[in-house]
Formats: C-alpha cells, structure tokens, sequence
C-alpha cells in the first residue's frame, strides 16, 4: 500500500494550496479529485466562470461604454451562447493549465477518483485510480454544491442551480432567480446588463444583509433602474410546467404573485460535499448542511484528519479557503508560516455594480455601542471617474467619532473589489481620516475616492464641508 505524508481530498483552492504547502516543506502528498480536472468550483462552477461572464455581460451590452465620448454608440450584438461562453471557457483551460504546472512542479500524486475513507489512516479510491493508499494525515477538501428543495423540479435545461446555469444551451428569453445572496445576486444582474428580463425573489426585505443597509439599498435602486424586478417577502409556492416545451413556466409565489417565465434559478445555500465519504461511520463529526466540524486549527474530532474550504461553510470564500489549507498544513507539520486566518478580510461581490466591504458597517458598529460617522465621496465627481463615464456608485467610510479611525469601507461601483484592498489597510492599521488625506495618490486615479471621504468624514465631524 502507498504510504503518504499527506492525503489531500479535492483539488480546488483549498486543497491544491495545501498541498502545495506541505509539499515545498518536502512532505510526500496525495492529491485526489473526482473531476475530470483540478480546479473545483472556484475554476468551473463559481468564483472565475461567473466573475468571467460578468466582464463578457459588459462588453457585450457596452453598458460602461456607451456615450463616454459623445457618440451614443450601442455595443449589443447579436451574440450566440457560444459567444457568451468563449471567454468563460478560455479562462477555465487555462487555470487548470496551471494548476496541473504547479502539481506538476511540486512532485505531488495525483490520483483521479471517488474517495472514501477506509478505516484508521486509509482512503479507497474508486474509478480512475482504483487503489488504497494511507497517510499520517488526511485533509478534506471536497467544496460544496448547489442545495436542491425536493419541491423544484431541475432538469438542468429550463429550471437550474448555479452549476447548470453555466451550461445554458440558449440565452433565457426571461429568468426568474430565487434568493438575493451572493450567487443570486451575480447573476441577475450578469443576465439583466444583456438585456433579459428578470425578476429577482427573496423572503427577505433586503438583499445581501451583511452588507451595510446603504449599500444594499442602492444595488437594488440600481437593479431596479436596469429593469430588473426586485421582489421582496416573498418565497416559492410551486413551478407550474408549461403544456408545451416552448411555453413559460407559472412560478407561484407565497405572496400570491404568479410570474411567467422562460427559466428559472435557485439560488439559495450550498452543502458541504461529505457524501459518499463515509466520513461519520469512521466517526468524523458533520454539522448542518453536511458541514464538516472543525477546531481553529481546521482538525476534526479525528486529530489526523483535518478539514478547510466551503465543505465547513463559512465563509466560503475562494481567498480564506487558500489560506485556510495552508493554516491546517502549518499546524499538522509545524511547518512556517501563518497559522491563523486574518483576522480582518474583504468581501467582494461581482454584481453589476461590483460592491466590496471590509470592517464593520453603520447597523454593526452601533449595535456595537460606538458613536462612529460617516463620509462619502462619489465616482462621477472624481476626474478619473469622469474619464470613466462612471455616473453612478461611491465610496463610504465609517469611523470613530471620537478619534476619526476607519472602522469600515463600504464601495459600490468600477472596480469595487480592487478598490478595497487600500480600506482593508487602513482598517487593519487604524488609520485615522488625516491619515488618509495625508497620502499623496497618483492623480487622477479612483483612490481620490478615499481623500475626498475622508474629507467629507471631517465636514460632518466638524458640522461644515471641507475640500
């Protein structure tokens, strides 16, 4: 039997990167994927297919382009699916490309096939691989995937999760999608900047609620002037099939609203990807959503069998899931390197607009028991945003009344999600807003987003506007 340091289960973010760590500290690592290719979600079904589509969606709809130099030029053509997709398809081949190099390069073993453990140390590959091999420790890295209610009839061609929406046939003459989180949120507005009809339903009365109230409220004003139909306190009744394959859907809702639509999405919750593992009959505990439990150090109940990425839930993030295998090799091998997560990171959502947080919001802040204000600064009056043609979004800061240190960033606009990497350092470092001001900026560039905040942050400390 092959005898390994380590075995990894799952090649997507969290697992390549583990292995890759224990593999430069010259540790003998199995990788072990059911796929076809390395990758996991993060490359074929969520992070870089829909953040990929979003760019296509807005080259294809000139939605950032039109009338910037006074031609009111109308970008949309009559692309094809195929079109829609080539770019998607581009970046997933040449990520697994390089993920391959890097296995490759680190001398890890990769195996191809269904895993399942099979007793103390032991993992039984089945299909491909079909071997057993053991290892001193076992790393589960299996992701997650799409919820699916029993009442929703998914076929894969008209009523969707999140994988199957990737593998459309033809564009939607109409869409409606159920559940304004991340995923949802995404790709309503990926199909909504084409130019598609959507409705976008949650039970809630605001999407995305971790993100600061204000935040959320002007995605959806932004939604809503883009023709799309946000529905608030609502929920899915039944789907009604069409009596002919070329008719709409009759999605009702517990509201008592009936929406016609050509296709549909569910869009609301992942599980951890612990079936077939046979995880709790070799005693490793898992929680909700077959999440796999786990300490700070990523370890299981089983002190040889660790656990990172989405298969824990939260947060479910591509960024922490790196970071998170690396922690759980730093801790099984004692190796260098950080051996916590940050304790402060960014989110990014890739709506259209993009919109990135880090630090608290106003709602968390104040339940916090912190007197804090905040200031604004908006893209259309910065110079590079007019270069831009960027009309619509801002930046925020909260900070401390008292002591004028940034306690969040909240952006919604152009490149949002690069943009917050500067708040994460001020929020990290405890930058007050004269810090700020103090910073000289290439000019014109969207980081005047942060000083012309700050000056607003001080207007409204000190009861008059400064410039």
């Amino acid at each position: 039997m092959l005898h390994f340091d380590l075995i990894v289960i799952g090649a997507g973010p969290a697992g390549e990167k583990a292995a890759a760590k224990a593999s430069y500290f010259g540790k003998k690592v199995a990788l072990i994927e059911m796929a076809p290719a390395p990758g996991g979600a993060g490359v074929h079904t969520g992070t870089l297919p829909s953040k990929t589509l979003k760019e296509t969606a807005l080259f294809l709809s000139g939605k950032n382009d039109k009338g910037i130099f006074g031609v009111d030029k109308d970008l949309r053509r009559n692309a094809s699916i195929e079109d829609f997709y080539f770019r998607r398809n581009y970046v997933t081949r040449s990520e697994v490309d390089a993920i391959n190099q890097n296995i490759t390069k680190h001398k890890i073993t990769l195996f191809y096939g269904h895993a399942e453990f099979a007793g103390n140390h032991k993992v039984k590959i089945s299909g491909e691989s079909n071997t057993e091999i053991e290892g001193d420790f076992i790393l589960i890295a299996t992701g997650s995937y799409p919820f699916r209610p029993s009442n929703i009839p998914f076929d894969g061609e008209r009523i969707h999760d999140s994988d199957t929406i990737l593998n459309l046939k033809r564009f939607p003459k109409s869409l409606c999608v159920l559940g304004a989180g991340v995923i949802g949120c995404e790709y309503t507005t990926i199909f909504g900047t084409i130019g598609i009809p959507i409705y976008l339903v949650d039970t809630r009365d605001e999407i995305l609620p971790f993100l600061d109230s204000e935040i959320s409220a002007s995605l959806v004003e932004q939604m809503r002037k883009d023709g799309i139909q946000v529905i608030f306190n609502s929920g899915l009744e039944k789907i009604d099939s069409p009596a002919d394959q070329e008719g709409n859907f009759e999605i009702h809702l517990t509201s008592g609203e009936i929406l016609e639509v050509d296709m549909f999405l569910f869009a609301a919750g992942r599980s951890g990807k612990t079936a077939g593992l046979k995880l709790e009959e070799n005693g490793v505990k898992v929680g909700k959503r077959e999440a796999v439990e786990v300490n700070e150090h990523y370890q299981t109940n089983i002190d040889y069998i660790y656990a990172v990425g989405d298969v824990i839930g939260f947060p479910a993030l591509a960024s922490t899931s790196m970071d998170q295998g690396r922690i759980a090799v730093t801790h099984m091998f004692s190796t260098d390197g950080f051996d916590k997560l940050a304790g402060i990171f960014p989110y990014g959502i890739y709506t259209i607009p993009e919109v990135s947080m880090v630090g608290v919001s106003e709602k968390e802040a104040s339940s916090q028991g912190k007197e804090i204000l905040t200031g604004k600064a908006f893209y259309a009056n910065m110079p590079r945003g007019k270069i831009l043609g960027a009309n619509e979004g801002y930046l925020k800061l909260v900070f401390d009344r008292k002591t004028q240190v940034v306690l969040g960033v909240h952006i919604i606009g152009i490149q949002a999600t690069e943009l917050i990497h500067f708040g994460l350092s001020l929020v990290e470092s405890q930058k007050t807003l004269n810090d700020i001001i103090s910073i000289a900026f290439n000019f014109p560039t969207l980081h005047d987003l942060y000083k012309y905040a700050a000056y607003d942050g001080l207007g409204n400390a000190s009861g008059h506007k400064l410039k």
